[in-house]
């Protein structure tokens, strides 16, 4: 197959590193709380959203679903492309009329021009030949951009950062139910290759992951490309529990969602494989859809309600 490069793709990637010094987003449902440049050993500082729904209260109890590309979440007005998933207004809707339990949502800002280093899960690039991951680490996107620029990956560190640092810190300042049934992972294209990674990795920290528009090449070519493979090698040997976990994925199929058609069948071949089922798995495919914030708000009412329903 050619190699197909999507030039808006690489541009999002470019510009998701909004300033530090933007403002809090605005919501049409519930209030944000900005924890500015919250410090790890692991990461780079970077901003944390909290949200928190209508009539939040710290004698109640909250599950929590951690969201990665968290500038992207809230508030059209301060993102690259003025496109957001709509969460507080969705989670609100969906809160107020009883579809869901109680949570709140983290929205965890990305690393910059760091995050394909952060989202790319390390330990099955670390399965590569010497000369499969010189093929990986020089690849570049349509504008002649490094996608890695030439930086080592980063994702268990960032994991570390967000089971060691971030989760231990929600949970003490909000009334959070912090087992694994109340606590969930989800992110879109390299964010959802990570909340795959993330459960497969922390299994006993997370008990669902969304995995939208899961960008399952890694980089932005096919032809000759290893990563698919070893993405779906890893998740064979590393599934989560199916009687205790929850599994979702999606994807279009115009723009960069194109490409994810054939990978996702084959991952869904293995979580069946594995156990998974109708009531633990939830694939789905969203014909004429496209790899955008405007697609993924039409339909994140679904793995909301799958994750986070009574």
């Amino acid at each position: 197959m050619k190699k197909m490069h999507l030039w808006f793709f690489a541009a999002s990637c470019a510009l998701l590193a909004i300033s530090a010094q933007a403002q809090t987003p605005a919501v049409s449902a519930g209030r944000i709380e900005r924890h500015e440049q919250f410090p790890s050993q692991f990461v780079s500082a970077r901003n944390v959203d909290v949200w928190l729904p209508e009539g939040y209260s710290p004698r109640k109890k909250y599950a929590v679903l951690y969201m990665h590309d968290g500038q992207m979440l809230f508030d059209g007005a301060g993102t690259w492309n003025k496109q957001e998933w709509q969460v507080d207004e969705i989670a609100g809707k969906l809160l107020a009329e009883g579809k869901i339990r109680d949570c709140i949502v983290v929205g965890i800002w990305n690393g910059g021009q760091g995050r394909h280093t952060e989202y790319f899960p390390q330990k099955p690039f670390e399965q590569l030949s010497a000369q499969e991951k010189e093929l990986v680490f020089s690849a570049v996107r349509s504008n002649g951009q490094q996608v890695f620029n030439s930086d080592l990956l980063q994702s268990d560190k960032y994991l570390k950062f967000l089971t060691t640092e971030l989760k231990p810190f929600i949970d003490k300042q909000y009334a959070t139910r912090k087992d694994r049934k109340n606590t969930f992972i989800a992110g879109s294209s390299m964010g959802g290759l990570i909340s795959m990674y993330a459960i497969c990795e922390y299994p006993k920290v997370f008990g669902g992951a969304a995995c939208i528009s899961t960008h399952w090449p890694g980089i932005f070519a096919i032809e000759n490309n290893p990563v698919p493979g070893a993405f779906l090698q890893y998740l064979k040997t590393h599934l989560p529990d199916p009687k205790t976990h929850l599994m979702y994925f999606d994807h279009g199929d115009q723009t960069l969602d194109a490409l994810y058609p054939p990978y996702q069948a084959q991952a869904d071949v293995i979580l069946k494989a594995g156990g998974y089922g109708v009531k633990n798995l939830l694939s789905q495919a969203f014909p004429g859809e496209d790899h955008s914030e405007r697609a993924w708000a039409g339909r994140l009412h679904i793995p909301l309600v799958f994750l986070l329903g009574r």
